[in-house]
């Protein structure tokens, strides 16, 4: 896994990544984590950053977002377009609107210079080692558009954004489909791949063939829902109906991946 790379531009306060702010995505794997889809070359600015520079830096690498580093490089907040706009605004128009809407934090950010005094915190932020799809549930839940990502000690180590996270469905459906077959029918739920039919084109599984009873089918098809790459499934699955003792189908236990 990378590291932030950074070098010194207009004095010792500022950071911004080498050659290249995108990393270079191979192919998504089962299993995906963080570390797998993040940018590792990340811009950031040390916490005495000014408001001009982290203006000028913004502009000049056309991000709407930094994240701000404090003297031993750990992630101590954010400072984001919306951040700087409130000193646009006026910090003599919106100070009583602030206080009388209880926003006292937004009046301090108005009359802020340095990262330190702009920025917002605490930041919501992802390990490396977490999944894609915990990732994709913090941003929907949080409402963000982009991850930093920490490691254990609070150094920034990435930062991961929507776009990253839609990279797993650039998987080949030739990819999808092995592992559709190998990972998921046989590895999973042992069951015998050959006889099935199982189609993929665009992202879009279509599985044909016999299962044991409606449970079987019910766990296989929110398995391949869950696959990474899947766009979507359509199942033309048959089995017989439940008798009247039933209720749940035998299916081995999902190994862990």
């Amino acid at each position: 896994m990378g590291s932030v790379s950074r070098v010194a531009v207009d004095g010792p306060c500022l950071a911004v990544a080498g050659a290249g702010t995108m990393a270079v995505k191979g192919v998504i794997l089962m299993g995906s984590r963080v570390k797998d889809v993040m940018t590792a070359d990340v811009v950031s600015v040390q916490e005495t950053a000014e408001y001009k520079d982290i203006v000028l830096v913004l502009r000049e690498l056309r991000v709407s977002a930094l994240p701000v580093l404090d003297a031993a490089d750990h992630l101590v907040g954010v400072v984001s377009e919306a951040d700087l706009l409130l000193k646009e605004a006026g910090q003599e128009d919106l100070g009583g609107y602030l206080i009388s809407s209880g926003r006292r934090g937004e009046q301090a950010k108005a009359a802020g210079v340095t990262a330190a005094e702009l920025m917002t915190t605490p930041v919501v932020t992802i390990g490396p080692e977490d999944s894609v799809a915990d990732a994709a549930r913090l941003m929907h839940d949080r409402h963000v558009k982009r991850l930093p990502v920490v490691d254990k000690a609070g150094h920034l180590v990435g930062i991961v954004s929507r776009l990253d996270l839609l990279s797993v469905f650039d998987r080949p459906d030739s990819e999808i489909r092995g592992a559709v077959r190998k990972d998921i029918m046989a590895r999973d739920f042992a069951l015998d791949p050959d006889a099935f039919d199982v189609q993929v084109s665009s992202g879009i599984v279509t599985i044909t063939g016999q299962v044991e009873n409606q449970a079987v089918a019910r766990h296989l098809l929110d398995a391949l829902r869950h696959a990474e790459g899947v766009v979507g499934v359509r199942s033309r699955l048959r089995f017989p109906p439940p008798g009247p003792s039933e209720t749940f189908g035998y299916l081995r236990p999902p190994q862990h991946r």
